[in-house]
């Protein structure tokens, strides 16, 4: 039992590194095309960005469908996918992009500054000049950032 957690949560903290990896050097490399649409404004539901989320979802459901009969490793790293899959989701679409209007402002300094260097991803319109290419890890100069921002909205 325990093992099956440690590999969920360490699949869950790789998946930081693997998405800060695909976002710098495959979306914003080869696959700019696709992503391209994810730093544009628009006023459609979905992007061409949103096929990511198929490519991660495949990957999680062949970890499950090969790991289900005895319930192995594989079955808790689609797991752990499968997690950070829905946490991307509830940060980055509904809290970072609001793509569904249910979380406001947060006085919360991570959650402030995760938002800052997300916007700070976002001021450039291309695919060079951006920073700030994880979800969940945010560098240290935004904590500092979302902090002024909390002193001086109170």
């Amino acid at each position: 039992m325990l093992t099956n957690i440690c590999i969920v949560l360490g699949t869950f903290l790789l998946m930081e590194g693997v998405a800060w990896f695909t976002h710098k050097y495959i979306l914003h490399g080869f696959l700019w095309f696709l992503h391209r649409s994810h730093h544009v404004r628009h006023h459609h539901v979905f992007e061409k960005n949103d096929l990511f989320f198929l490519y991660y979802g495949v990957l999680a459901m062949l970890f499950f469908i090969y790991g289900s009969e005895n319930l192995d490793y594989r079955f808790w790293i689609g797991t752990g996918i499968s997690l950070y899959g829905l946490t991307y989701f509830l940060v980055h679409d509904i809290f970072i992009h609001r793509r569904i209007k249910i979380f406001k402002n947060t006085s919360n300094t991570y959650l402030r500054a995760l938002n800052i260097g997300h916007k700070v991803h976002h001021k450039t319109t291309g695919r060079e000049g951006s920073e700030v290419f994880g979800m969940l890890w945010v560098p240290t100069k935004y904590f500092a950032l979302a902090r002024k921002k909390k002193i001086k909205n109170n």
